[in-house]
This record gives C-alpha cells, sequence and structure tokens, in this order.
C-alpha cells in the first residue's frame, strides 16, 4: 500500500478533519511551500453550482493553485465513492509523475478512506438495490434509517441520517454479504503512497462558532438564490446533491414549507452534528497528527509535522 513512497519531494499530504477547522487555508499555504497542486477530498465541493453552500474556495482565492476534482458534477449526477477514488487516484499520480506535490484535502470521511486504504467495494445486486431504493422512494429516508438501525446498528450510528442512498448502498451490502457494512471497509495500514495525514481541528466552542458564521454567511451572501438557480439544472432531482447540508434546507424555504430563520438553524444544527460524526470518525485513525487550526503558527506546526527532522 505504500507505492510510489520513495520519493520524499512528492509524498502527498492528506489534510483532513471536521468541517470550518481551517484546512483550506493550510492546504494553500503547504503548496506555495513545496510546490503542488490540490486534489479536493469534499464529496458535495464535486458539484458544479453548489458553491456557497459548501464553502467552496472562489477561483480568485485559490492562488493561482490547480485544483482536482472540484466541479467535476452536475447535480443530476450520483456522487459515489467509487467514482471518486478511480479520478482522484489518477489526479494523485498525474501530479506525482510531474514532480511535483499533492495536497489533498477535504473531509468527506468515507473518501478519505476509499483514497488512502485502497478501499475494495462490495459487488452490487440491482434486484436488491431497487427493493431497498423502491423503500426510499416509497417510506423516505426515515424508514431507510430505521431498516439500517435494525439490520446494521453500527452502519445507522455511521451515516448521516439523510444521506438515504448511502443507507440503501449499506443496507444492500449487509444483505448480500451477511455482514455489517463495516466490515467491508478497508483495514487501516500504511497510507497509500506513503501521505503524510495531518488532521485540523479547533475546541469545540470555538469551532461551533465559526459554523454559525459560516451558516449566517451562507444564507446572507445568496444561498438561496444559488440554489433557485440550480432548480432549473435539476437540482431536486439529483439523488446527492439534493441533500446536501443546506442545500436541503434551502429547497424547504423556496417550497414554502419554512422561514430563513428556521432553514439556518436547521442548517446550523445539521452542520454541527455532522462536524460530531467526522470527529468521531478520524480520532480513531491513529497515523493523524493533529494540529490547532487557531493556532497562529498553524503553518510552521504543520511542516514540522510533515518532516519532524
Amino acid at each position: 500500500m505504500t507505492d510510489g513512497a520513495s520519493d520524499p519531494a512528492t509524498t502527498p499530504v492528506a489534510i483532513i478533519g471536521p468541517t470550518a477547522a481551517g484546512k483550506s487555508d493550510l492546504a494553500l499555504d503547504l503548496v506555495e511551500t513545496f510546490g503542488g497542486e490540490i486534489v479536493n477530498i469534499d464529496a458535495m465541493q464535486q458539484y458544479r453550482g453548489m458553491d456557497i453552500g459548501t464553502a467552496k474556495l472562489p477561483v480568485a482565492q485559490r492562488r493561482g493553485i490547480p485544483h482536482h476534482q472540484l466541479d467535476v458534477l452536475e447535480v443530476t449526477d450520483i456522487a459515489t465513492v467509487a467514482r471518486y477514488q478511480a479520478a482522484a487516484v489518477a489526479d494523485v499520480e498525474d501530479i506525482r509523475s510531474r514532480g511535483l506535490r499533492p495536497i489533498i484535502v477535504g473531509g468527506s470521511m468515507m473518501y478519505v478512506q476509499s483514497l488512502l486504504d485502497e478501499w475494495a467495494f462490495p459487488a452490487t445486486d440491482p434486484v436488491v438495490r431497487a427493493k431497498w431504493e423502491a423503500v426510499l422512494e416509497s417510506n423516505g429516508v426515515e424508514e431507510i434509517h430505521r431498516a439500517l438501525t435494525a439490520a446494521d446498528p453500527e452502519a445507522a450510528a455511521s451515516i448521516l441520517p439523510t444521506d438515504g442512498r448511502r443507507m440503501v448502498r449499506a443496507l444492500e451490502v449487509v444483505e448480500l454479504t451477511g455482514q455489517p457494512f463495516a466490515a467491508s471497509a478497508p483495514k487501516i495500514g500504511a497510507p497509500r503512497w506513503g501521505t503524510v495525514v495531518l488532521g485540523v481541528d479547533r475546541d469545540t466552542a470555538e469551532l461551533d462558532e465559526r459554523i454559525a458564521e459560516r451558516t449566517r454567511q451562507m444564507f446572507e451572501t445568496g444561498l438561496l438564490d444559488e440554489v433557485e438557480g440550480l432548480l432549473g439544472l435539476g437540482l431536486r432531482q439529483g439523488v446527492t446533491a439534493s441533500r446536501a447540508i443546506g442545500y436541503a434546507q434551502a429547497l424547504d424555504v423556496l417550497a414554502g414549507e419554512y422561514d430563513v430563520e428556521f432553514a439556518r438553524e436547521r442548517t446550523f444544527i445539521g452542520t454541527r452534528r455532522y462536524v460530531r460524526r467526522q470527529r468521531s470518525w478520524f480520532r480513531r485513525d491513529d497515523r493523524v497528527r493533529w494540529l490547532d487550526g487557531a493556532s497562529p503558527t498553524l503553518t510552521s506546526d504543520a511542516l514540522s509535522a510533515i518532516d519532524p527532522a
């Protein structure tokens, strides 16, 4: 799993951790220090047009640094871990082949594991998949969540309860293999390419404040307008995109189901809940070298973690 790890100058660095901790700025600083390019590992930032609600770094703020796996999907496309894995592996290996250092940044948990641990995905069965998709379509995510809780409580606890598609996949795997969904996950070992894995986090109260401020800015700087513009591109029909935190709430506002203030509160709560899951997931990985995102010496701390000598 350490293929190609012999050249330290091109050894990837992954910057992971909870939403709003400060990963993006650190990634840019490291690219400027080492020379390299950025590979996104945030699932929702793959979607074109989903910019404000995903806190996607505007082009003008990317310091002229190439970013990969941003804006590669339409809102009607289904985001899959398998598609991401194949595309991101190709990006990382291309960057390395040009003598540059890939900086991988984001917080989508299963995407991180698929990229760094060479996740081999279980087979699918269209009949079994269709059965659970029919339940999702007719009875909603609550029924799918109940079914998964009964079949595999650990998977139900680890998957966002609004992510119906992923819960369907978990139920499919459990039914086909007779084992918990987690049994199909890779065992954590030496990361692919010898990647150095850095985690960025902050004090919980401070992170909650940053999430609240980010959420406020999203709604005040045009999230509803962004979502309204995406309706014509099929956002409501998007199996994955329409359920993204912030976008699902904005869609409900536009449908007249509740007001902006309630949507903002639900987005904050949903993001905070997601952050707790990110922490729980990433803190189990003892390869992660944790950094304080609030530290004024964050970049130099990261450089010391990458090269302790």
